[in-house]
């Protein structure tokens, strides 16, 4: 899916909000997730089209990671 900042916040809180044990982030390989995960997931996220290195995707996501909490905290995001 593909979700700005604001609204990931939102998934995020909303679990916080129902005292979720955990949130975990899987990054696919170069032929996905299989099905059953995929099931299984409560959000699926796309960082585009383009194919990524696994290692600029994990600085991607701590990046949205570091924005959602930041969001969360009260602090001004600059695109709302």
């Amino acid at each position: 899916n593909n979700i700005d900042s604001a609204a990931l916040a939102r998934h995020l809180g909303r679990w916080r909000d129902d005292s979720a044990p955990a949130c975990v982030f899987v990054v696919g390989g170069a032929d996905g997730l299989s099905p059953e995960l995929r099931r299984k997931a409560k959000l699926s996220l796309a960082f585009g089209k383009a194919t990524w290195p696994h290692q600029i995707v994990r600085i991607m996501l701590l990046e949205q990671i570091y924005r959602m909490a930041t969001i969360l905290s009260g602090h001004p995001y600059h695109r709302a």
